[in-house]
């Protein structure tokens, strides 16, 4: 269609703007972590854009596949945005790359958590599918990477995740928050989530799942334990760049082993 070899209003880039092989985006809220990725972690790297702080850059693995490393923003309307026009540049394969604060005393900062599915308390969601449709990651994208995780000698879990809209009160922040009154229905929100198995809050996968599984793209999402909420609210800033560090080789070389799988 005529509009996929249009510069895209939001990410400022089509289809027309990328190898005609690419096909997988990694997805950073960040975008100084999406230029980490692409300057040191992958080869070649160009930039496709810088609009909107929604910087993003063509790059290639080790095999000499081309990637997008793209930013979505933070929180999942922005993202929503970015991903929808990723799909109509033709990308089908998306892992997000982000950070994350760990509700099960197993998982520690500095591991690592690929999410196999969302508990998804974002409203950007409704807006793709009804509350009852399951938020799943590709399931064998996510085994794709928990293998890439085995084979660095990575710490990883993987499991359901907590998505939500808010980073205070959505996720149960009172001390380090500007409001220390949180809504009743959020007061016990860790314990309650963390009795259910659920591993990890983030703001994003639940989401990018549903859109994955309406759209019809492959998602997944890996994501660096910065923070023990049992422990304390606020992020370990010391494990920072080594857990941003292993969730990016996690990503990286789960994209080579699903580029190289597909026929």
């Amino acid at each position: 269609m005529g509009h996929q070899h249009e510069r895209l209003y939001h990410i400022g880039f089509g289809r027309s703007d990328l190898p005609a092989d690419t096909t997988l985006a990694l997805l950073s809220g960040d975008p100084d972590r999406s230029e980490l990725i692409a300057t040191e972690h992958l080869d070649d790297m160009a930039v496709l854009s810088r609009h909107r702080g929604l910087d993003s850059f063509i790059a290639h693995l080790g095999g000499g596949q081309p990637v997008v490393c793209a930013t979505s923003g933070m929180g999942a309307p922005s993202m929503s945005i970015v991903v929808n026009e990723l799909v109509q540049a033709g990308i089908g394969t998306i892992i997000r790359i982000g950070t994350s604060g760990s509700i099960q005393e197993r998982v520690k900062s500095g591991s690592v958590v690929i999410g196999s599915g969302a508990l998804t308390l974002q409203g950007a969601a409704a807006d793709i599918a009804p509350p009852e449709f399951p938020a799943v990651a590709d399931p064998f994208l996510t085994v794709t990477l928990a293998h890439a995780a085995d084979e660095l000698g990575l710490d990883r879990h993987v499991g359901v995740m907590a998505s939500t809209d808010t980073f205070f009160e959505g996720q149960e922040r009172s001390t380090s928050s500007a409001n220390p009154h949180l809504l009743r229905r959020l007061r016990g929100a860790i314990d309650e989530y963390a009795a259910l198995n659920v591993l990890n809050f983030e703001m994003e996968a639940g989401t990018l799942f549903k859109m994955g599984a309406v759209y019809g793209f492959a998602a997944a999402c890996v994501c660096g334990i910065i923070a023990e909420r049992i422990e304390d609210e606020r992020p370990d800033l010391e494990e920072k760049d080594a857990a941003v560090d292993r969730a990016i080789r996690v990503a990286v070389a789960g994209a080579e082993a699903w580029l190289s799988s597909v026929p």
